[in-house]
């Protein structure tokens, strides 16, 4: 078995860890970076060595941080939060007072220093009434009709024609 964190084979008994809410099979000397987690004891009688194996209870997937996104953080997003902000007349204090969150947050986010977690962007976007998150299917690097965009198949063609 090898070390999940150095990959260094395993001397002797391994040790789980928890790294940044991640839980790895790591050696004796990986096992200081990481909080270690108990491991169940398993009595003699409880192995597999009755000739059965020991019900397993399902295991709950965790869920992935990929499986909640929504879309991508448009670009702009500094320069939309400054406009709504603005066209309200509000000030950065008002708007950080109106999502109760704190003055220099929304400097930050303004700035560009700071990209929004998802609860402060919702906020944002309920405050503000804008949209800050870009769907995939609103995207405007899709072709649509009336839009031309060159293939490698037209640079080849072209090459060829001129000779």
């Amino acid at each position: 078995m090898q070390c999940e964190l150095c990959g260094a084979p395993i001397q002797g008994q391994s040790k789980i860890i928890k790294i940044e809410g991640a839980e790895l099979r790591v050696c004796a000397r990986c096992a200081k970076y990481g909080t270690e987690v108990q491991q169940p004891r398993q009595s003699v009688g409880s192995q597999k060595t009755q000739g059965f194996a020991a019900p397993q209870t399902p295991r709950r997937r965790s869920r992935d941080v990929f499986d909640l996104m929504e879309g991508e953080l448009v670009e702009d997003y500094t320069n939309r939060i400054r406009a709504a902000r603005e066209e309200r007349g509000w000030s950065t204090l008002d708007l950080a007072q109106a999502i109760k969150e704190r003055e220099l947050l929304i400097k930050k986010i303004e700035k560009g220093d700071l990209i929004p977690e998802d609860d402060v962007r919702q906020k944002l976007e309920k405050a503000l009434n804008i949209r800050l998150i870009d769907s995939g299917e609103d995207s405007t690097s899709t072709g649509g009709p009336g839009r031309v965009t060159t293939t490698v198949g037209d640079v080849i063609s072209f090459k060829k024609s001129r000779k």
